[in-house]
C-alpha cells in the first residue's frame, strides 16, 4: 500500500455518530468511509470545473451573455407553460 497521511478532523458528537452507524451498516471503518466521501466530492468538483469551463467556452464561441441565455431560459418557460 502506498504511504498515508493521517488527518484529524473534529465532528460534532451527532454527525459522528451517524458516521459510525454509516460504517457499521456498509462494514466499513471510519476512513474507508471518510475516503470514499473526500474521493467522491473531488471528483463532483472536477466535473463541475469542467462543466463550468465547456459553459464558458461556449458562450466565447457563440457570443452569449448571461443576460440573453436567461432571456432564452424565460422565454422557453413560458413557451411550456402555454402548452
Amino acid at each position: 500500500m502506498s504511504e498515508q497521511r493521517t488527518v484529524t478532523i473534529s465532528l460534532s458528537p451527532e454527525l459522528a455518530k451517524r458516521v459510525d452507524t454509516a460504517a457499521g451498516q456498509e462494514g466499513r471503518s471510519r476512513s474507508e468511509l471518510f475516503r470514499e466521501a473526500v474521493r467522491q466530492y473531488l471528483e463532483r468538483q472536477d466535473r463541475w470545473e469542467r462543466i463550468f469551463a465547456l459553459g464558458e467556452d461556449t458562450a466565447k464561441r457563440t457570443h452569449l451573455d448571461e443576460a440573453a441565455v436567461m432571456k432564452a431560459v424565460k422565454s422557453r418557460r413560458r413557451t411550456s407553460a402555454k402548452r
